[in-house]
């Protein structure tokens, strides 16, 4: 597909690089010269200098033969002008917008402007924080097939009933119909068979449906209590709409923040959340405050280095979980050296709400990637297809596949029902299916063969 991002920040760059993997044609635009120059040469696009609210500059970036434009500029004004420029256009539109005034009229925009999609980072960040607290014992929560299939990630400690064991001989989790499909250990990352030996401290993902995700823990020993009360540590949008759907869902809220201003804001705006004023990075207060007693944290505030430091500390308090807000998107693998417990970026995930977004464009004009999540740095990928009803995989069972390696299967989605596959299984028409794989580029379901 033709593709024009209007916004050369992070989700700009960040876009350009994964819609260029999968071989769109993309064209950034940016008053920046030096950024549009360098991330043009960097992923081989086109680059336009100008602004995005001018139609000159638009027409110049083919807007009148593209399929979608993205709008990710750091002014929610622009990107709402700049999908506003190409109404008559027949591109898809697509903008970032991060005031809470703005995000409330989303409807309105849509229907007046005609714009196809609005995403809020903050709101949406806050969303999968919620996710991560509703279910602590989990280190990373994906899903697939619209919700329907889940993906789980958890730490396996030494006294884990998976420590130690082959996965052909985990027989008690065969009737929970979960499969699991990635195991992280160190640096390393694998695409495991039966033989697989899981060590403690592997971090191990499964798929599962999520009605058996909490049966699933309870076998695996591990508690899956949703939190019931925590701090959040730094008051920005992300911390607010955070603190809104926990009191919503029937969460004690203590909020902490370094703003007199903000703190009396928040008093006004949540007036069910406990505010207090003062510098969450403040071990004395932390502890005066009794985080101990707490069931979670959320590290939220607009500095990566202060919630990584706050984060290690309250994992040694808290009793369930601690979520890292991070903002940069350039540093994975150091932050995932840290051993924090699960970490949050609102940039990755807006980023990956438009990607998915594009992706089930895209099933209209030659790939069938529906989702797509990448773990450990990018280093392994789990992709959701839908088989076409011309795929020359319909029918053939798998085992008579000749797959790639380092391709696992790892479920079907069909009717309704997780399929867990086996050898004697095979694709229908419309399946959702599931595979993990160390390989990249795959953008049909029939790349998984070996040609």
């Amino acid at each position: 597909m033709k593709i024009v991002i209007v916004g050369c920040g992070k989700v700009g760059r960040y876009l350009v690089r994964e819609l260029s993997e999968e071989n769109h044609d993309i064209t950034i635009v940016d008053l920046d010269s030096d950024a549009v120059r360098n991330t043009a040469l960097e992923y081989d696009v086109m680059g336009v200098e100008g602004n995005g609210t001018s139609y000159t500059t638009l027409e110049e970036a083919g807007i009148k033969t593209a399929d979608i434009l993205i709008a990710v500029t750091h002014s929610d004004e622009v990107n709402l002008l700049c999908c506003f420029m190409v109404k008559k256009e027949k591109c898809r539109t697509i903008a970032r917008v991060r005031n809470p005034i703005y995000s409330a009229e989303s409807e309105i925009f849509k229907q007046e402007l005609g714009i196809s999609m609005i995403i809020n980072p903050e709101k949406a960040g806050a969303a999968e924080m919620l996710r991560l607290l509703q279910f602590p014992s989990a280190v990373d929560i994906g899903s697939f097939a619209k919700g329907k299939i889940d993906l789980l990630s958890l730490r396996v400690n030494n006294n884990s009933v998976l420590a130690g064991r082959k996965l052909k001989e985990l027989t008690e989790l065969q009737k929970y119909q979960m499969l699991i499909c990635i195991v992280e250990r160190g640096k390393e990352v694998y695409i495991p068979n039966g033989d697989f030996v899981i060590e403690a401290d592997d971090v191990v993902s499964f798929i599962a449906h999520p009605g058996n995700a909490s049966r699933i823990f309870r076998e695996l020993g591990i508690f899956t209590n949703a939190v019931k009360s925590a701090f959040i540590i730094g008051m920005g949008q992300t911390g607010y709409y955070l603190a809104e759907m926990m009191i919503e869902a029937g969460m004690n809220v203590k909020v902490i923040d370094s703003n007199k201003k903000r703190c009396e804001e928040i008093a006004t705006m949540i007036p069910k959340a406990d505010v207090i004023y003062g510098d969450g990075s403040d071990v004395k207060l932390l502890d005066e405050e009794h985080i101990e007693l707490m069931d979670a944290c959320i590290c939220s505030t607009n500095m990566d280095e202060e919630n990584i430091i706050i984060s290690l500390y309250a994992r040694e308090k808290v009793r369930k979980k601690v979520v890292t807000k991070i903002s940069h998107l350039e540093f994975n693998n150091v932050i995932q050296s840290l051993n924090l417990d699960s970490v949050v970026n609102p940039k990755e995930t807006t980023a990956e709400s438009i990607l998915l977004y594009v992706r089930a464009m895209s099933n209209t004009t030659g790939s069938n990637v529906q989702t797509l999540y990448r773990l450990k740095d990018d280093s392994v990928e789990a992709i959701e297809f839908i088989v076409h009803r011309n795929s020359e995989l319909i029918g053939v069972q798998l085992k008579e596949m000749k797959l790639k390696d380092g391709v696992l299967i790892a479920g079907i989605m069909r009717d309704e029902k997780l399929i867990i596959p086996g050898g004697t299984d095979s694709f229908e028409a419309d399946d959702s299916v599931v595979i993990a794989t160390i390989k990249k580029g795959f953008l049909k379901l029939e790349d998984i063969l070996e040609r």
